[in-house]
């Protein structure tokens, strides 16, 4: 499906216009169009791959979808949302919804100490529109609901005004197009060695080149539902890995790491005689099965047998072992007869690759056999189900090549043994895969928030939420049998559902193993132990219980704390306990996705503890449609963030907060007026002693959003505590000298700077990095930043590394606090 119809809003009496394209060979000419799952019948509504509604009636309300069909196969639509309002009623209101921010430790807003303010938001809703063109199907943006106008208020914070905007009134507009890109690295998943000018297609297309260190960038087409990327290694030494790579479609960057499945080195054959080659032998195991080669089996793309010698290698993915489970190819879907998309449950995958010993040319193969053995199928039900299945290196979808039927036993030692065998036919080089349809299927409610409070108001978009399927053995959670499936989803404003298979006879039939990542960054999953705490975890009793959630470092304190495991229990529709998630049958996915927070669901957080952010106009980086185009905005261009960092060395007894308070410094529009706080704990050096770093973000100077003039940040740094000046980098001072006008720096309990334009670098104390994706940005930043490098990056302070200003602080006296409080608020001229 190339062009899928898209979400309207229309009145009462007009009429919408839905679109649709499949592509395949034969070509699809026969279009089938749904409304909430019922076929519209063609001859009432004329339809072909368009349909045209027209006096829309508010029963008409409602998802529609598509199904195109050959004689090949058939594939649906993702659905769309029509909402037909009466006439007068409004799709976006005027008063913004409720959105909070966090303001600074010194700006309590009541007498319980809370530190949230109510900036308001217009959720990026679809606005009513006129009809547009029907030949131009597809191609309009549409309008949407949107800031229409702002206002700033000062809040009573510390003995100063704190200054904030917030939304005061929403109105329909041109819908933003923010840039939706994929960025990430494709390493090995044996070595991490990276794959250096590997070649990336879309579909058949070559859209470019990873580079020298693995790293890649896709810019997201529009009307892109399901994002397939190939990735190749021109000098042969991995498989094709096909990715099936998750997106934000509200703008932005995801970063995603690719693992490539090395080769197996190959093997000599006598193609006059027949071979056999066992697929799986890792560990010391017993071989999943073999692939058989008759005598004569090896062909030349012309058709001529081939009875020399030949090179084979034959590369195969065992589930059997948990660490394959990241280099596994696409996310182990086909399209049923109804075409729909469905999962499989894999049982391994091979790549197969025949050359002529002397010449290296590619070899095909006649009819082969591929042999299973039986008994390493520990679901009796699957045995029935099994099928022989390659990939389609455009789609990321598997096709089936056959079925495994049950036969005798083979030679020698294996005579006994039970197999399931099927034939195919090698005519180019694909990924083979020995699954089944799994029909038994769940989906999981995640969540992520910025901190550990798990504030609704927190949470987090655009995180990476990965969730493996397992077979666990009975009565051994910790440790299953073999992987089956993975599947990966971007949270949203209202989290993210997981498909999953899933059990309602034995709770711990499958298991979970859930991951969430952040720009690169891993996230924290909620502990199990010493003491399961289902406030924390988000689930209530007794259905936690069934679930039997173990964080990674249940039993071992010193794994990794990124990772949950769960039994994945279908829930019970006759048990009260068991209908408010955060398991829901396969078809609520709608209840999922719509579940209010108060509902059952789990939890990942991030460690930012000794970090704080505040922008005078509100931005979630995470959702770059909250954006808003204001002179005051930390960030001036949605389509490209620069991070800038500065390096400051504390020489004293403890770790200190340090602030960069960033106002208007040179721009008329923007002088003297604050655009944000930064907070950071430096962090301890462990080679000096009484030694620590901070690396402190400030906001860049450079052009505001209207691109029209360079404003120079006026940026003041801040310890908190008893602290004085002591050494300014040399060479920062030299270039602040030279480009004037120079910031007064009489205070020696701070240091000021007009912040340069110029990208400077770590011999001057300064990062700065930009990037498509603000986290990203800033986590490479602060990793130079940490090693005193310009491309290193370290999670170690080198305190004296690349440093701009150095600070010696004391022991903070008792009752001062009031002080510096007011102190890091101060305005610019006090």
């Amino acid at each position: 499906m190339v062009l899928h119809p898209k979400t309207k809003v229309r009145v009462t009496g007009q009429e919408v216009t839905f679109c649709c394209k499949a592509s395949g060979t034969p070509v699809p000419k026969k279009y089938y169009w749904y409304h909430n799952g019922t076929l519209l019948e063609r001859k009432v509504h004329r339809y072909g791959s368009r349909l045209v509604l027209r006096g829309l009636a508010p029963e008409q309300a409602g998802t529609y979808h598509c199904k195109a069909s050959t004689e090949a196969g058939a594939i649906k639509s993702a659905p769309a949302q029509l909402t037909v309002l009466a006439q007068g009623q409004q799709s976006c209101k005027l008063e913004p919804e409720p959105s909070f921010v966090e303001l600074p430790s010194e700006c309590p807003q009541d007498a319980a100490g809370s530190r949230y303010y109510n900036v308001g938001r217009c959720p990026p809703a679809p606005c009513a529109d006129s009809p547009a063109d029907p030949s131009e199907c597809g191609a309009d943006a549409g309008r949407c609901c949107g800031v229409r106008r702002m206002e700033m208020r000062e809040i009573p914070c510390a003995g100063s005004l704190l200054p904030v905007k917030v939304v005061a009134e929403c109105g329909c507009g041109p819908c933003a197009q923010p840039r939706i890109l994929v960025q990430g690295r494709v390493t090995a998943a044996d070595t991490g060695e990276p794959l250096r000018f590997g070649q990336i297609f879309l579909g058949g297309r070559k859209v470019g080149f990873t580079g020298y260190k693995g790293s890649f960038t896709i810019e997201v087409p529009p009307d892109t539902q399901r994002l397939v990327a190939r990735f190749v290694d021109r000098q042969q030494r991995f498989v094709d890995a096909v990715k099936v790579l998750p997106f934000n479609r509200r703008g932005g960057a995801v970063y995603q790491e690719v693992k490539m499945l090395r080769k197996k080195e190959p093997v000599d054959l006598d193609g006059s005689r027949s071979n056999a080659i066992p697929l799986g032998e890792a560990g010391g195991r017993e071989p999943v099965g073999e692939l058989v080669l008759p005598a004569g089996a090896f062909l030349r793309p012309s058709g001529e047998v081939f009875r020399g010698t030949v090179k084979a290698s034959v590369t195969f993915l065992d589930p059997r072992d948990m660490a394959t489970a990241s280099a596994a190819s696409s996310d182990l879907s086909f399209t049923d007869a109804e075409g729909e998309i469905v999962p499989l449950r894999t049982y391994g995958m091979f790549a197969v690759d025949f050359r002529e010993g002397e010449t290296g040319a590619a070899l095909q193969t006649g009819p082969v056999e591929v042999r299973m053995d039986a008994g390493q199928v520990q679901m009796p039900e699957h045995l029935q189900k099994m099928k022989l299945w390659s990939l389609n290196p455009e789609t990321g979808l598997w096709e089936e090549e056959g079925v495994l039927q049950p036969a005798g036993g083979n030679r020698g030692k294996r005579e006994e043994r039970t197999f399931l065998v099927g034939n195919l036919e090698i005519r180019e080089r694909r990924l083979f895969n020995l699954d089944v349809p799994e029909d038994r299927r769940c989906f999981v409610k995640v969540r992520a928030y910025s901190n550990e409070k798990f504030n609704p108001y927190e949470q987090l978009e655009g995180v990476v939420i990965s969730l493996i399927n397992l077979e666990p053995q009975p009565g051994y959670p910790a440790n299953p049998r073999a992987w089956g499936r993975f599947d990966s989803v971007v949270t949203g404003p209202n989290g993210a559902c997981l498909p999953a298979f899933c059990d309602g006879q034995r709770p711990d039939a499958y298991s979970a193993y859930v991951t969430a990542t952040l720009g690169g960054e891993e996230l924290e999953a909620v502990a199990s132990s010493p003491k399961l705490n289902p406030n924390a975890v988000g689930v209530s009793q007794p259905y936690l219980g069934k679930l039997g959630y173990r964080r990674l470092d249940h039993d071992d304190p010193n794994l990794k704390k990124t990772a949950f495991q769960i039994n994945v229990a279908k829930p019970d529709p006759n048990n009260v306990d068991e209908t408010n998630g955060p398991i829901y049958p396969y078809r609520s996915l709608e209840e999922c996705e719509e579940a209010p927070v108060s509902a059952n669901h789990l939890r990942f957080y991030r460690v930012e503890v000794d970090k704080y952010e505040y922008n005078v106009v509100p931005f979630k980086e995470s959702d770059l449609t909250s954006w808003t185009g204001d002179y005051l905005s930390w960030w001036p261009n949605p389509q490209e963030f620069r991070a800038c960092f500065i390096k400051v060395q504390i020489e004293g007894p403890q770790e200190y907060m340090v602030r960069s308070r960033n106002v208007g410094g040179s721009h008329p529009r923007t002088r003297g007026q604050l655009y944000g706080l930064r907070d950071t704990r430096s962090v301890r050096d462990t080679l000096l002693e009484n030694t620590s770093g901070a690396c402190v973000e400030f906001k860049c100077s450079g052009m505001l959003f209207d691109q029209s003039l360079v404003d120079r940040t006026l940026v003041s740094i801040i310890p908190q505590g008893s602290c004085h000046r002591t050494a300014i980098n040399s060479l920062l001072r030299e270039y602040l000298s030279r480009h004037p006008p120079m910031a007064e720096n009489n205070h020696t309990a701070a240091f000021t700077m007009l912040a340069p334009v110029d990208p400077l670098g770590h011999n001057y104390g300064i990062y700065t990095v930009t990037d498509q994706n603000p986290r990203l940005a800033k986590e490479i930043a602060i990793g130079r930043c940490f090693d005193g490098t310009s491309d290193g990056f370290s999670r170690e302070m080198k305190a004296d590394a690349g440093t701009a200003v150095t600070f010696t602080c004391q022991e903070r006296p008792a009752g001062r606090e009031s002080f510096f409080q007011r102190l890091l608020t101060a305005p610019a001229e006090a």
